[in-house]
């Protein structure tokens, strides 16, 4: 059994491919390399390189494996298929081409759930056939992943789109099979959601494929649910702390994927303002200390 510990370009503030501010995407290689991880994810399509031999010959010179990548997409929006399927294809190739395991599924933030983000008693909800035909979505980018490019698909919860909520998630897992779909299991963002990230992940460690490590900082999280603050200015107030210094208990955590034996990666992800005055590799370098000081080696 090995557990290891990679990070994330949301980690540098990287949320969209041509996002303003953006650092280059070498610099983000080295950088990660730098702060002590030895993988990384893709980030959003289209900001690494799309050529293998190009993104190949980066990595190898970082030292650093590719272990997945995110389709951070609206699965919620009807007229948005096309920009979901052409950002999942496009996703397995890069990393089919480069080895790496694990497809994440992420419906992307939407206006109607952006102010309800950590109210689940209040999220506007979907009815009966438009929940029907996004359960559908994600089953056939999963069955995509798994079945044409041998990938491991994984759904992710998020904060401000309609998979957020636990309630959500559970009914999702319930109704798509698993054998071609397990949870990328997010800490931060079932936190954010107002969830408990341990007793959600002691009841389903069995079907969690892949892990993203993400702290929350509690006061800022009370004040941005209460100010119904939008998600990435609520990125920009720091609730995405360094880990071990806000609400998720990683020791538990920790205790959890040995007893079940995990094996594979677990990437840090600490989503940050690229306009920001943070510098990302202090942070990454301070997370893997301390992952590093509670056993995660």
């Amino acid at each position: 059994m090995t557990i290891k510990i990679a990070n994330a370009p949301c980690s540098w503030g990287i949320e969209f491919a041509d996002g303003a501010g953006n650092p280059p995407w070498r610099k983000v290689l080295q950088e990660c390399a730098e702060a002590g991880y030895k993988g990384i994810e893709l980030g959003p399509v289209g900001y690494m390189p799309e050529d293998p031999a190009a993104l190949g010959a980066a990595l190898d010179e970082f030292g650093l494996e590719l272990v997945g990548g995110v389709v951070f997409r609206p699965f919620h929006d009807p007229a948005a298929w096309d920009e979901v399927q052409d950002a999942a294809v496009r996703t397995c190739k890069a990393l089919s081409a480069h080895g790496a395991q694990h497809l994440v599924l992420i419906d992307s933030i939407s206006p109607q759930r952006a102010p309800t983000a950590g109210r689940a008693g209040e999220a506007e909800q979907m009815d009966r056939a438009e929940w029907v035909a996004y359960r559908d979505k994600f089953a056939t980018i999963a069955r995509m992943g798994t079945e044409e490019y041998g990938l491991t698909v994984g759904i992710h919860a998020h904060a401000a789109g309609f998979m957020d909520f636990e309630p959500e998630l559970e009914r999702l897992l319930e109704e798509v099979d698993e054998s071609i779909l397990k949870i990328c299991f997010d800490t931060g963002h079932h936190s954010y959601a107002g969830f408990d990230p341990v007793a959600f992940l002691k009841r389903h460690i069995g079907r969690v494929s892949y892990m993203h490590f993400k702290d929350i900082d509690p006061v800022v999280k009370r004040d941005v649910i209460a100010n119904r603050t939008g998600f990435y200015d609520a990125c920009g107030q720091g609730i995405f702390c360094n880990l071990g210094q806000g609400d998720v208990d990683f020791p538990a955590v920790r205790d959890i994927l040995l007893q079940n034996n995990f094996d594979g990666w677990c990437t840090v992800e600490q989503d940050c303002d690229p306009l920001g005055d943070t510098l990302p590799i202090k942070d990454a370098q301070a997370n893997r200390q301390y992952l590093e000081s509670i056993g995660f080696n």
